[in-house]
């Protein structure tokens, strides 16, 4: 089976949303999902995008994506986090994760960043497997750390 990969485009989001609440359901987070496609639409298509994706296509249907933005670290300089990379279940093993994998490394290379960071499920074993044979250090001794909007909110109100 034939696949491309290319840049996403708005018209693409209805898909990559798709794609993103069926990684939420791989992770058994399927009700944590709140972005809209009109979100989707303007933080990645306005004036000043906020993430970049490529999408993997056969016959014209979005199988695959992966989405990706700009940070900077302190102690390197300028890097990029790869937020989602999600095949759908059926085109797994067609080696459209890894193409998609490969494209979001080109990228990086070409626009000179030091480094290219991600999370991965403790749990998900295959994917740990397959980023430390491409040269990737899978950093088991940090922890992710986030603080929610509600916390946020809170946090703030305590302040006063």
């Amino acid at each position: 089976m034939t696949f491309i990969i290319r840049e996403g485009r708005k018209t693409d989001m209805p898909s990559v949303l798709k794609l993103i609440k069926e990684l939420a359901d791989f992770e058994k987070e399927s009700d944590a999902v709140e972005v809209t496609v009109e979100d989707l639409e303007k933080d990645g298509f306005g004036k000043f995008p906020l993430f970049e994706t490529y999408v993997a296509e056969i016959n014209g249907e979005i199988v695959g994506m992966a989405l990706f933005y700009p940070r900077y670290s302190t102690w390197k300089g300028p890097t990029i986090h790869l937020e989602d990379l999600i095949v759908t279940k059926s085109k797994r093993g067609l080696k459209i994760g890894s193409a998609l994998y490969n494209k979001v490394i080109e990228y990086g290379y070409k626009k000179g960043v030091k480094r290219i960071e991600w999370v991965v499920l403790d749990w998900n074993t295959p994917a740990i497997n397959f980023y430390e044979k491409t040269g990737a250090l899978v950093l088991r001794d940090w922890n992710t750390a986030q603080i929610t909007e509600s916390a946020i909110e809170s946090y703030v109100k305590s302040l006063d």
